[in-house]
């Protein structure tokens, strides 16, 4: 499974019909993987009617934090953060399936990360971030160091159209939106205007 495109990232506060219309539209425009992301307890049945809908299309889905949801929801994956448990666990119970990890701005953390099993590894907030106000700024030249590793990339935190080229200049495979995607207006044309970033051969 490619980790490549725009990334995109459930929404809090937007749940069950109004959900899955949203995320319909953004695969209807060309994601390249979805993460299921639920701080307060997420839901089986949600989980498992967004795999549905990603596998139409044929586009990764990926369960934040939870690996026992990811399982049950037949997810292709799950993506975990530094409080989420053990990576060698959790590679263990992810049998064929893919692992993200959050290294936020350490490469010595994304080198323990691959070496537990990841498959790829994320760094941010890249930018000020409305989901995490608070979080810890990964600089861009993050992504140039990283390259090295020979691992997928993914760039995280206040992600917009406008400063997307800079983060594929630097090295970034994929983009983790949430906001600048699901707050659109027309969600679908958002997502193709991401695409077409990459097919641009701005992407390393």
């Amino acid at each position: 499974m490619s980790i490549r495109g725009l990334y995109a990232i459930t929404p809090e506060g937007v749940a069950g019909d109004d959900l899955m219309r949203m995320v319909a539209r953004a695969l209807e425009g060309g994601i390249g993987l979805l993460q299921y992301r639920r701080k307060e307890h997420g839901s089986l049945v949600e989980a498992r009617a967004l795999a549905a809908l990603c596998r139409a299309r044929g586009v990764p889905f990926i369960v934040n934090d939870d690996v026992e949801l990811a399982l049950a929801a037949d997810a292709d994956g799950a993506h975990l953060g530094r409080d989420d448990g053990a990576l060698v666990a959790a590679r263990a119970r992810l049998k064929g399936r893919l692992l993200g990890v959050s290294c936020y701005d350490s490469l010595p953390a994304a080198r323990a990360a691959l070496a537990a099993g990841a498959d790829y590894v994320a760094f941010g907030s890249v930018f000020a971030s409305p989901t995490k106000p608070a979080a810890v700024r990964a600089p861009l030249a993050l992504f140039g160091a990283a390259r090295s590793l020979g691992a997928p990339l993914v760039a995280i935190g206040g992600i917009t159209l406008t400063n997307a080229p800079a983060l594929l200049s630097a090295g970034a495979d994929a983009l983790a939106v949430i906001s600048d995607l699901f707050d659109a207006d027309d969600i679908a044309e958002r997502a193709r205007a991401y695409g077409m970033l990459f097919e641009h051969g701005l992407s390393k």
